[in-house]
């Protein structure tokens, strides 16, 4: 209500003063015998805002939380055996092993999580060259670091007219070359990033192969020949990321369109998800890191 020098005049009697109290109280009977609204069904638009009312994408969210989840529970853990004696861990080779990974996550706590760091994993995507498009083409490469945060993210020019975009798998469409560089620049900036630091990948000498690139065996850590996955998962065979990601952290990925980050982010998590197993193997085989 807006005040005037007459406001006085409004509220001159007790019935004024008495018919406006009862309005009130009518309004807040009428505000409490409301029913609610109907609950919205889950799956709808609405479900998936924020607080901000901005819808929220389902696959990268899942997987940036389970990043984020992730993270936490190895720095618990990893902080609660740093308080043991090496004896309390475990015996021989297998403490030191553990000694040597907590040490590593030490050295990478959360205020460190946007640098390069030791651990990387990568994925690219390809389109299609060549008559009816069936050559690979390497169009997008995604490295991602230890806690999912993207260290290096290109798209890259095609040396031969794309026949396929295959933008149904790879998520590549033609506008996305804009800024695409060339393969030899993909080549030099991977390079610098792969250089002294352990690659995490799923079935990675592919992508190695497709930038031209190699990197020291014992520097690799390929999800796709991680035994226990292997025999847990696929008999024995080469497990897919999508059914590796499904079974071993309850997530959906590459429904559609596939995301080069999504799937990097991914592969880091297997590989996290049995650090342990991982590097006890790999030093069976290569004897260090």
């Amino acid at each position: 209500m807006v005040l005037s020098s007459n406001w006085l005049n409004l509220v001159k009697s007790d019935e004024s003063v008495k018919s406006s109290k009862k309005k009130k109280n009518d309004v807040s009977k009428k505000k409490r015998s409301t029913k609610p609204s109907a609950k919205v069904k889950k799956g709808n638009v609405e479900d998936r805002k924020g607080a901000a009312g901005v819808i929220k994408p389902k696959n990268s969210s899942k997987i940036m939380d389970m990043v984020a989840t992730m993270n936490r529970e190895i720095e618990k853990v990893e902080k609660e055996r740093s308080t043991k004696r090496p004896s309390e861990a475990s015996d021989g080779a297998d403490s030191v092993l553990k000694q040597k990974l907590t040490e590593d996550i030490a050295t990478n706590k959360s205020s460190r999580t946007n640098e390069v760091g030791k651990y990387i994993a990568m994925d690219c995507e390809f389109v299609g060259v060549g008559p009816e498009g069936k050559e690979n083409a390497l169009a997008r490469v995604s490295i991602v670091n230890y806690y999912g945060n993207v260290v290096l993210d290109l798209f890259v020019r095609p040396e031969e007219p794309v026949t396929d975009w295959r933008t149904w798998v790879s998520g590549i469409k033609p506008h996305m070359m804009a800024n695409a560089v060339t393969k030899q620049e993909c080549q030099k900036q991977v390079a610098n990033v792969l250089n002294g630091r352990i690659l995490v990948g799923h079935s990675v000498h592919h992508d190695l192969a497709a930038l031209m690139l190699s990197h020291p065996r014992k520097m690799i850590r390929d999800t796709s020949r991680h035994m226990p996955f292997r025999q847990k998962y696929s008999e024995g065979k080469t497990p897919s990321l999508k059914k590796l990601t499904k079974e071993v952290l309850k997530l959906d990925i590459q429904e559609g369109e596939h995301s080069s980050i999504e799937d990097a982010r991914a592969t880091m998590l297997l590989y996290k998800s049995d650090k342990l197993e991982f590097e006890k193997l790999h030093n069976k085989q290569f004897g260090g890191p």
